[in-house]
């Protein structure tokens, strides 16, 4: 072959090729502007009734209403969530199929399920922080103590008799109560459960003393008195419970909060992500969603997936001590 008749077999080839390029970035902007074609299914890490499912909804309900889609909550406890990340890994990189990510799913898993099948860094994308909500400790009406500080001298007493419950094993109130327990140099039992829901339950059967969760799922345990409030986890008081101390008040540097937020697999495409952030952010501003939040004291989100990422690895580096020291295991 002459170099003449390579020249023109080079720019053939470009030119298909460019060609397969256009045509491939136009049928990618044809299914990205045609997102959602379907039902948006959102995985929920834990069985209903706890606090990641009230958040799930409320947001649901107001994207429903900006997008005319229907988003199906799929609630997928157990496993620490590595059945329900696995779920989102093995499904299509569409945007059809999110994830609830939270301080479990993105800080403590790393450490405890090393051989998950995964990496939450590598294999999933965040599309923004929904919110942040205070974490609330309390104990059955019957535990006869006032305060947190009343309530650790009560344990120290007890060595060994006392339990504490939590949503399951790497759960928010798994790791707010093995911080508090460093903080106080208490000792009390762990009983992981599947879910806020079934952990409540046996809070308010009065067969485990101590739980610890956010404000949407015990708030009306604390005012119909089923449940007494000990302290609340967050920097300052809030709102929805002036009375009732901050942690920190008793012993200072103590900080615990829940957060949850949204993932995608890795891959999906970008344009869909930013519409999603978009959607859920203007959800986050809705009449409805501020209500809710202004009620719960509750922290709005609604940032970018960049902001959200930071956001991850700052409390991966600041929760990996209390797991190890705490040698907080799969299981």
């Amino acid at each position: 072959m002459n170099r003449d008749d390579a020249d023109l077999t080079r720019r053939s080839y470009l030119k298909r090729m460019g060609a397969a390029a256009v045509a491939s970035a136009g049928l990618s902007a044809q299914s990205q502007s045609n997102w959602p074609s379907k039902p948006i299914r959102w995985i929920v890490p834990f069985a209903p009734g706890g606090t990641s499912s009230i958040v799930a909804r409320s947001i649901a309900a107001e994207i429903t209403k900006q997008m005319g889609v229907t988003i199906v909550i799929d609630n997928k406890g157990g496993g620490g969530g590595v059945p329900a990340m696995l779920e989102l890994l093995h499904a299509p990189a569409d945007g059809h199929t999110i994830v609830m990510s939270h301080i479990g799913l993105m800080a403590v898993n790393p450490l405890i399920y090393p051989d998950s099948g995964y990496d939450v860094n590598k294999d999933f994308v965040p599309v923004t922080l929904l919110n942040r909500i205070p974490s609330l400790f309390v104990v059955h009406k019957d535990v006869p103590v006032k305060d947190i500080k009343s309530f650790v001298e009560y344990v120290k007493a007890r060595p060994g008799k006392l339990n504490y419950a939590s949503a399951g094993n790497a759960s928010a109130g798994h790791l707010a109560n093995e911080a508090l327990k460093q903080r106080t140099g208490m000792f009390i039992t762990h009983i992981p459960y599947r879910g806020t829901g079934p952990a409540l339950t046996d809070v308010l059967a009065g067969r485990v003393e101590l739980f610890s969760a956010g404000t949407p799922a015990l708030l009306p345990h604390i005012r119909s008195g089923a449940v007494r409030c000990l302290g609340v986890g967050s920097a300052k008081r809030i709102s929805a419970l002036p009375d009732v101390p901050c942690i920190s008040e008793t012993y200072p540097g103590f900080e615990t909060e829940q957060w949850y937020g949204v993932h995608v697999r890795a891959g999906t495409p970008p344009e869909i992500i930013a519409r999603l952030q978009q959607e859920c952010a203007k959800a986050l501003r809705s009449a409805e969603v501020i209500a809710k939040h202004d009620a719960e004291s509750a922290t709005a989100g609604g940032g970018s997936p960049q902001e959200y990422a930071a956001f991850i690895a700052k409390e991966q580096a600041r929760w990996r001590d209390v797991v190890i020291k705490a040698g907080i295991r799969a299981g």
